[in-house]
């Protein structure tokens, strides 16, 4: 699905839930989500070059109005390529291995927020700079996933969520 527009089009498209929504239908991913986009400050977003091959930035992410937001600098890469194909991938930063840090992995399409949306985070960096200089896109999840681990037990457990298949989780022996 392509979403062009603004981040009324997202409520519009069926099947293209936000924070929100993950919150209502997987409320333990968003709880622990929160706790390390919250930790970190700072995740790494996926988007396509044009050639489709990967690319991954670091961004700042924040949630207000039950939006997950992201900011690019206007005349980025990282703009154009979410401008082109919004498909993105969102990981949280982890600090090292065998620490235990949770992983939040988001996957769907970014749109354009409008001003009242963009607003909505007025601790961002970009609610210093005009439209002109800073995008700030509303990030569609399409599907969640949070990796827990309890290194003690040497369990990790998957929770997997995403609107059309809903919530579950899985629990296995690591490694």
């Amino acid at each position: 699905m392509s979403l062009v527009g603004n981040v009324a089009d997202v409520a519009r498209a069926p099947g293209v839930p936000g924070w929100r929504d993950m919150e209502a239908g997987a409320p333990r991913i968003a709880r622990l989500g929160m706790a390390r986009l919250n930790a970190a400050h700072v995740a790494m977003l996926g988007t396509l070059r044009r050639d489709g091959s990967p690319r991954i930035s670091p961004i700042e992410p924040h949630v207000a109005a039950g939006n997950l937001l992201v900011g690019a600098m206007a005349w980025s890469a990282k703009a154009a390529d979410l401008r082109r194909d919004p498909r993105y991938v969102l990981h949280t930063i982890v600090t090292g291995p065998d620490h235990g840090e949770g992983e939040l992995k988001l996957d769907g399409a970014a749109v354009e927020a409008d001003p009242a949306t963009r607003a909505a985070a007025a601790d961002a960096w970009w609610s210093a700079q005009t439209p002109q200089r800073a995008v700030v896109f509303v990030l569609a999840i399409e599907r969640a996933l949070f990796v827990e681990w309890d290194l003690n037990r040497g369990e990790m457990t998957v929770h997997r969520w995403s609107p059309r298949k809903g919530y579950d989780h899985r629990v296995r022996a690591y490694p």
